[in-house]
């Protein structure tokens, strides 16, 4: 019998994702091609172009993001039939509608593949051929429960008793509630049984593979369970709309072991794919991990192929507390909320509220609410007063003063010889530890953490500018005008910090707050980001300086809930065109 080494002898230990010029790629799932996007998708999305994102301001090195749709399977064969198309005809279209969501939420992905390309079915054949090759599949007869939705196989326990459409009793799966068949079947075998070391020693030397930790500890108890070997294709005749086994024309490669070899097949596998693999951070759903840390990894040591770098797993999103139904026509269509609450707006709203390590719930009031008070009213509203020619007449950078606003090792000492309170000295401290914040929980891949970090010091600088009033102050008087200029000073820095900060995640909008305070485009860069130099005695380049043109209000308001949801209605297009 085959048996895998018991160490694996590949160099599992590797440099850290955040050393200089390292490459990396970011990837998405491939998004199933039997229906159009829904905010889940682009939740997945905007994860990995956030990250991406930011990991360029901090010029970390070449950086990709691969995303594309899966476009094989017993569900599009299925979904082609009842609408009365062919499963290509239905692919492109689906696959145009992915595209055209992705771009119109602003994610800047590098590419984007398809599974019925030639380049990628190419790959899956050489990467059949090698598992082949290096005895670790074998034919067997199969029968079990398959779940067609989810396209796989399941063990009794992850069932349940359900009832089918006509209300007779039938098997469902657990996790979705999706009917199952029992199905018997002559297919291919991947030895996935032999892994289960291989897996445990590579999760073990790399306890950050995994993130969040309560899915690495979810597949370490996966590993500690029965690992049965895989079922890796399907019979012909039951699965046409895939891609034939190498040399054996009667079975279809099964639909997860094509969709995987994608992360391959988009950096050039078999031949130029070591420039950039393993250096690969997949961003995936928790409804998907078992295919991405355990078969996927397994398939890639079987292959001789190390494991990727990261596998970054984020949880669902429900619709007021309900899972996204067509059923229950509660699918959220992410084109109309872009259209309803602005590019900006929706990106900030599913970073904002995201938590990978759990549910999260959609609800309308909730964009509305959110965006209003932290990008409309917190952030937009404080450049509009900051930079306004009641407050700021000349349209500068005003200078920062020492003696309103001298340094000290104690907020306590503060008023001793300036006019900075505590309160001030303690923003001061906030800000200037922020970047620093941001930059780890975007490396803990807790997006949501540094947004809510950066909204708290948002508040924070708006209790500064209210505090001191500056429209109350005196021009006339030389000492009120400093204090005024330093107050001035301080607030823009906060702004562009923030600004800096946000433009992972707010692109459009943190241009033009960057734009207003003309800060260029060489120094949008998050390297060098600095804060308040004049407060530790060493130049601004920003003192002084014009400001950027008026670029408006940065965020409108949102309007009334009844009117958007009219828009929203009339937005909507039913399934049955697309």
């Amino acid at each position: 019998m085959w048996r895998p080494p018991r160490r694996l002898a590949l160099p599992l230990r590797r440099a850290a994702a955040t050393g200089p010029g390292r490459r990396l790629v970011l990837s998405t799932p491939i998004f199933y091609a039997n229906g159009p996007p829904h905010i889940g998708h682009l939740y997945s999305a905007l994860l990995a172009d956030a990250l991406l994102r930011h990991r360029r301001l901090r010029a970390a090195g070449p950086a990709r993001l691969c995303t594309g749709t899966d476009e094989h399977g017993l569900k599009i064969q299925q979904a082609a039939a009842a609408a009365g198309t062919s499963p290509a005809e239905l692919c492109e279209r689906v696959s145009g509608l992915f595209r055209q969501a992705l771009t119109q939420a602003g994610v800047a992905y590098t590419d984007f593949t398809r599974t019925s390309e030639p380049r990628h079915q190419r790959a899956v054949r050489h990467f059949w051929s090698t598992l082949g090759d290096r005895g670790v599949l074998y034919k067997g007869s199969y029968e079990g429960w398959y779940c067609t939705p989810e396209e796989s196989f399941l063990p009794e326990s992850q069932l349940a008793e359900g009832t089918d459409s006509q209300g007779r009793p039938c098997k469902v799966s657990l996790e979705t509630g999706h009917e199952v068949h029992w199905t018997k079947e002559e297919n291919y075998m991947f030895r996935l049984s032999a892994f289960r070391g291989p897996l445990q020693n590579w999760l073990q030397d790399n306890p950050r593979a995994i993130l969040p930790d309560r899915f690495y500890q979810c597949v370490l108890r996966w590993l500690d369970e029965d690992l049965p070997d895989l079922s890796v294709s399907r019979e012909r005749n039951r699965l046409q709309w895939g891609i034939p086994v190498p040399s054996d024309p009667t079975q279809t490669i099964y639909v997860w072991v094509d969709a995987l070899v994608n992360y391959l097949s988009i950096v050039g596998y078999p031949e130029s794919h070591g420039t950039w693999w393993p250096a690969v951070h997949h961003v995936v759903g928790k409804d998907i991990l078992k295919f991405h840390a355990l078969y996927w990894p397994a398939l890639l040591l079987a292959a001789g192929l190390e494991p990727p770098e990261r596998i970054l797993v984020h949880s669902h999103w429900t619709v007021r507390g309900q899972k996204m139904s067509k059923s229950l026509g509660n699918v959220v269509d992410p084109g109309v909320c872009v259209g309803q609450y602005g590019v900006d707006g929706f990106r900030y709203f599913l970073l904002r509220q995201g938590v990978p390590e759990r549910d999260c719930d959609y609800y309308d009031e909730k964009v509305v609410k959110l965006v209003n008070s932290e990008l409309a009213d917190a952030l937009g509203g404080l450049l509009n007063r900051s930079t306004a020619p009641s407050i700021n007449p000349s349209n500068t950078y005003p200078r920062f003063s020492e003696f309103c606003f001298p340094k000290v090792l104690d907020s306590r000492e503060a008023r001793v010889t300036g006019r900075a309170c505590a309160e001030d000295y303690k923003l001061v401290s906030a800000v200037a530890s922020l970047p620093a914040q941001v930059d780890s929980y975007f490396e803990a891949f807790q997006i949501y953490k540094a947004l809510e970090c950066i909204a708290q010091c948002v508040r924070q600088t708006n209790g500064f500018f209210q505090r001191h009033r500056p429209w109350k102050f005196d021009r006339r008087d030389a000492a009120e005008q400093l204090w005024l200029d330093t107050i001035l000073h301080v607030t823009l820095e906060c702004l562009r910090v923030y600004g800096t900060l946000l433009q992972p995640v707010v692109p459009h909008a943190a241009d033009k707050l960057l734009s207003r305070l003309a800060v260029g485009p060489g120094e949008r860069g998050l390297s060098g980001l600095t804060f308040l130099a004049r407060y530790d005695g060493k130049p601004c380049p920003f003192e002084g300086r014009q400001l950027g043109p008026d670029t408006g209000i940065l965020f409108h308001r949102l309007g009334k809930l009844e009117t958007m949801k009219k828009r929203k209605q009339e937005a909507q297009v039913p399934d049955k065109q697309l």
